[in-house]
């Protein structure tokens, strides 16, 4: 791992994983939760962000021309991106991707700078529910997509089934639960 992806996890593990007793939105049960917002609106954090998605798309060989996803999971991470761009193009813009389509005006889906093709972010995948409801409405929009990045992969499928949905498009993690828990185990000394 390097320094800076180090650095992130870091401060995922103090700040956002949660142990006890959840009920996650895909409905699933769990002791732990990964709170990735209280990690993706600190200040300190927003550049590693945007380095970590950055590079990982310069490792996949893809190059989307914005970012984003489902709000609000996928928001800080998007204008991380595109904050982090700036200084490490080409610059990226950032999109949102509406829960519910907008009723006035253009009636769209996605909301912001977006141009194809995009990648889509969010913060954490257990079953991929959220980020193939973002996919849909992407796709319904007609914009490309040539990546799919999330910050944390629960390890529970969501990864899976986000590739059979797009075949043959990169679809990848920062972090992974594993990597995660080996950190907070080496950090509390348990390692």
């Amino acid at each position: 791992m390097q320094a800076t992806d180090r650095a992130l996890a870091k401060l995922l593990v103090e700040r956002s994983f949660i142990p006890g007793d959840f009920t996650l939105s895909s409905g699933r049960r769990s002791n732990y939760y990964f709170d990735c917002r209280v990690t993706t609106c600190l200040p300190d954090a927003m550049p590693l962000i945007g380095k970590a998605f950055v590079t990982e798309f310069r490792r996949a060989g893809t190059a989307p021309r914005s970012v984003g996803g489902m709000t609000m999971g996928a928001d800080p991470i998007a204008s991380a991106i595109a904050y982090y761009s700036l200084g490490d193009g080409p610059a990226l813009g950032a999109f949102t991707v509406r829960k519910e389509r907008k009723q006035h005006g253009t009636r769209r889906w996605i909301e912001g700078c977006v141009e194809s093709p995009v990648a889509v972010v969010d913060d954490v995948v257990t079953s991929g529910g959220s980020v193939l409801r973002a996919i849909e409405r992407i796709q319904e929009e007609g914009l490309a997509i040539v990546h799919v990045v999330v910050l944390v992969d629960r390890e529970e499928g969501g990864m899976d089934a986000i590739r059979g949905f797009l075949p043959g498009t990169p679809v990848s993690a920062i972090f992974t639960k594993t990597e995660l828990e080996g950190l907070r185990a080496e950090e509390r000394g348990y390692a």
